[in-house]
């Protein structure tokens, strides 16, 4: 489900190159050979997931007939784009999860959720907190700043990982596929000429049963197929004498981020090109410097705050980076299988292929999707690339068939998560699950909002 952040460019543009010279006998057993060794030298042989990503793409390539030093291209291109994207923002997370943690701010948020939750309604609230925090911003950066809190409420309510944790996962994948002003609707909006306001007030009606659905719903059965007690990434400091930074500083500084990020879609929806408001904004918030920002604020607002002295904060900093160093690196190796599987021309083969099936506008607009997704493991390639097909078909649309097609492809494009998905991988890493136990939680979760975000879309052509 997840974003490649810097693979904003249409699958076809990508692979125009490649695509043609690579018959289809060989592209399809490529890909499903690539897999099939990444998956048996994980669960089978243990291998380390940053080996075996690097090996499953040789085998993609090798198998495909491309000469290995394009391989190695493609996959050092997709590694290093995954490492300067995600990867600096994982590493800025993790800094500021860390100062949220160590300064006991992450603890009065969850004394408040869970002062304030039965045991019942506590996974609803994780949802509606992965709803908010997910609006502007990409997967992987929701989950960063997520990750502390969905930890200690965890602990706290003393309930499985699993069970806190799907529903904040489905209410931050629900914001990335379905509503504006997230960047990946915003892609389709402007690829389909969708009206904004309408698809904005289905989008919300579209995401909240959805995230219900696949959120809290199917959490009750997830927790029961994987029990896993929450690990000690972001553990507080013993300080239950200490001062504690207030709940309303602490949520300042959590939604520091999310609104800067929401003024930047704003004013890219709002405001002129080259305005003095719009560039300022741009930059604000842009996701490295939104999280920069969020990070510097937090050593005052929650660190110094909390009588932290600058040792004490700079030695938090510094503790957040060794426990994420694995994480970035598996992270970035599953931006080289993709990139290495996009280049090759799988993607754009299976589109085409679909494309000419005469299946029902909405319906294939969701098939596209599903299938660049599975293939490629990106969502916004997958909604890129989708739009682009369907563009044609829009311009004899009405302005509602249009929107819900946007919705359809945002649908699919998080349509069951595996390993060739960088934010599967995060998810894996971070709940500390086995590569099983991620595809029964956070696949089968994310198939389930794709499934279900179709079908609701479906329903509401048949009345709007």
């Amino acid at each position: 489900m997840t974003t490649d952040l810097l693979s904003l460019l249409p699958l076809s543009a990508v692979a125009a190159d490649t695509a043609p010279s690579i018959p289809a006998g060989r592209l399809v057993p490529a890909a499903l050979l690539g897999i099939a060794v990444l998956v048996a030298l994980i669960v089978r042989f243990k291998l380390h997931p940053f080996l075996a990503l690097t090996l499953g793409s040789l085998t993609v390539g090798g198998v495909a007939g491309v000469a290995m030093s394009d391989v190695l291209d493609s996959y050092t291109k997709g590694f290093g784009s995954t490492a300067a994207g995600v990867g600096i923002l994982i590493a800025l997370g993790a800094m500021f999860g860390k100062l949220l943690a160590d300064s006991g701010g992450a603890d009065e948020i969850v004394d408040t959720i869970i002062g304030r939750s039965s045991a019942r309604s506590l996974p609803w609230a994780m949802a509606g907190v992965g709803a908010i925090i997910g609006l502007p911003m990409f997967f992987e950066i929701g989950l960063v700043l997520l990750m502390p809190v969905i930890f200690l409420v965890a602990r706290r309510a003393e309930m499985s990982l699993v069970r806190v944790g799907i529903p904040a996962l489905a209410g931050l994948s629900a914001m990335h596929g379905l509503v504006p002003p997230h960047p990946g609707p915003l892609v389709a909006i402007d690829a389909l000429k969708a009206d904004l306001g309408v698809t904005l007030g289905l989008g919300i009606l579209v995401a909240i049963p959805t995230i219900a659905v696949a959120g809290p719903w199917f959490a009750r059965l997830a927790g029961r197929w994987v029990d896993v007690p929450a690990p000690e990434l972001f553990e507080s400091r013993e300080t239950e004498n200490g001062p504690r930074p207030s709940f309303g500083i602490t949520l300042l500084t959590v939604l520091t981020p999310v609104v800067l990020m929401m003024g930047k879609a704003l004013a890219d929806i709002l405001a002129a090109k080259g305005t003095p408001v719009r560039v300022v904004l741009d930059f604000l918030g842009t996701p490295l410097i939104a999280l920069l920002i969020a990070v510097i604020l937090a050593m005052f607002t929650l660190g110094r705050g909390a009588g932290m002295g600058i040792k004490q904060v700079g030695s938090s900093l510094e503790g957040s980076l060794g426990p994420i160093a694995g994480i970035i690196l598996i992270v970035a190796a599953g931006g080289g299988f993709k990139q290495t599987l996009v280049d090759t021309g799988i993607g754009q083969l299976v589109a085409d292929w679909i494309a000419q099936s005469g299946l029902s506008v909405l319906l294939l607009a969701w098939l596209v999707a599903v299938f660049i997704r599975l293939a490629t493991g990106s969502a916004t390639v997958a909604t890129v690339t989708a739009s682009g097909i369907l563009a044609p078909l829009a311009a004899s649309m009405s302005t509602t068939e249009v929107s819900l097609m946007v919705l359809a492809i945002g649908a699919g494009s998080v349509f069951f998560s595996h390993v060739n998905d960088a934010g599967f991988w995060l998810v894996k890493e971070y709940f500390g699950l086995k590569v099983g136990q991620t595809i029964k939680t956070w696949s089968v979760m994310e198939t389930i909002l794709s499934v279900t975000g179709l079908v609701l879309v479906l329903l509401l052509d048949l009345v709007v």
